[in-house]
């Protein structure tokens, strides 16, 4: 995640990517284990899903597939602060990584469903 990227989808894939790296570096506990999945389902889903977004049917298909993606990336992005401040990670520098990804993230898609709502309006 070091550069980075404005295609969106490479971004999305990348982001999984470094998702499923850092649970599989997870210490073997029963809470690493817990969230560890946790965030693996939630942090690979925004990829994803919007590729169905991608290739949705209509304005309305499209906005309700962004926001699953971004309910996900919400999901993500709460579960690395509590695995952060637990300290349930084995590198500090990664799971900033991904918390400042996810926030980046989340930030996009606020703003691109915002402008989809907006332009679905004036139709």
């Amino acid at each position: 995640m070091k550069d980075k990227k404005y295609d969106l989808e490479e971004r999305l894939i990348d982001y999984a990517v470094e998702i499923i790296y850092f649970v599989e570096s997870l210490p073997n506990s029963k809470a690493a284990s817990h969230l560890g999945g946790q965030l693996l389902r939630s942090g690979t889903s925004p990829s994803l899903n919007y590729g169905e977004a991608k290739s949705a049917e209509s304005k309305n298909d499209f906005l309700h597939k962004m926001k699953v993606c971004l309910k996900e990336l919400r999901e993500s992005y709460n579960c690395l602060r509590i695995m952060n401040r637990a300290k349930i990670y084995k590198s500090e520098q990664k799971i900033i990584e991904l918390i400042t990804e996810s926030n980046e993230l989340i930030s996009i898609f606020v703003k691109s469903i915002e402008t989809a709502t907006k332009s679905k309006k004036t139709f």
